[in-house]
């Protein structure tokens, strides 16, 4: 199974198996909130129309350049540990604006370099704040991850928060053999670039992407919400601003649940949203995050994890999970 090259706070590649028996072989999926589109690498169906989209430049920079130029993005990632290097690509990431304003307005502009050094730091960096402006502009002090030898991009185990830090450069890498360490990773970017050859990826607002023009022109569309949780329960820079998105999201979920083309999961904690009549609560226990690995926080959200699925889900018998009906 394809998985992303990077850890990704908050991805459902544990909730993939609830999905997309829900959505079932739908022609049509959006996801708004790409991130690590682990959903998508999950989906056991031959894949029709796909739209995904970020507000975040370098996350969909890099999915775009991956799906067009996947070895170009591999030399520029292989790169080991150095937390000099770490910190000086942080800042000039961070300033490349033309870079940004470019993204969010030319649908097939992307930046090589930019994408090989954006996931080498994603890789390297641990906890928050890789290429995310704060304050002044000026990068955090922020060592790389060293836990597990600094193996940077180089991974020994799958990307997931809990090893964070050791990068893209595995010893065990998923179907790619034993090839060495560069050509690994250039194997499996060109393997994510097979499976990205048909999906359309956007970078800007969420609801840029779920207007007319992509949910009513091919036919029963499933939408995938995965908004930053809610501003109650974590604090989320969206918009270079706080800003409760998921509310706006839940809002959008509720007008559009009727809607008999329309099969939309919504992602959030426990008691994060109330949705009418109809609706579907599915729960499932996350990793756990960073705080998995201590007494903290992240350990007890872990089972906090709730998927509201909209009435024209498709039902699943004998469904193992505990399902709440809202009545």
């Amino acid at each position: 199974m394809l998985q992303a090259p990077f850890p990704w706070f908050g991805g459902k590649s544990r909730a993939a198996h609830l999905i997309w028996p829900r959505f079932g072989d739908v022609p049509n999926y959006v996801e708004p909130f790409a991130g690590s589109l682990a959903v998508l690498w999950s989906r056991p169906h031959v894949p029709k129309t796909e739209t995904v989209n970020d507000l975040d430049c370098y996350v969909a920079n890099f999915w775009r350049a991956v799906k067009f130029m996947p070895r170009a993005v591999a030399e520029h990632a292989d790169w080991p540990v150095n937390e000099a290097d770490l910190l000086a690509r942080h800042e000039w990431l961070l300033q490349q604006t033309d870079f940004r304003q470019r993204m969010r307005t030319h649908p097939g502009y992307f930046d090589l370099q930019i994408a090989g050094w954006w996931v080498w730091g994603a890789c390297c960096w641990i906890g928050s704040g890789w290429c995310a402006e704060r304050g002044d502009g000026h990068p955090p002090e922020q060592l790389p991850h060293l836990g597990d030898a600094g193996m940077g991009i180089h991974r020994s185990k799958l990307p997931h928060l809990g090893d964070a830090g050791m990068g893209i450069h595995r010893s065990k890498l998923p179907h790619l053999g034993d090839a060495g360490r560069g050509s690994a990773i250039r194997d499996w970017l060109t393997a994510l670039s097979e499976r990205l050859r048909t999906v359309r990826v956007a970078c800007g607002e969420w609801d840029r992407v779920l207007g007319p023009s992509v949910l009513d022109r091919h036919g029963v569309t499933a939408v995938l919400l995965d908004p930053p949780y809610s501003a109650l329960e974590h604090s989320v820079e969206y918009s270079g601003a706080q800003a409760d998105v998921a509310a706006d999201v839940r809002v959008w979920a509720e007008q559009n649940g009727d809607n008999p083309n329309l099969r939309i999961a919504l992602c959030g904690y426990d008691g994060e949203h109330e949705l009418p009549e109809g609706w579907t609560c599915v729960d499932w226990k996350a990793r756990g995050g960073y705080g998995s690995q201590s007494d903290g926080r992240g350990r007890d959200n872990a089972d906090r994890e709730r998927i509201w699925f909209s009435p024209h889900c498709l039902r699943v018998p004998h469904a193992k999970q505990r399902e709440l009906l809202w009545a």
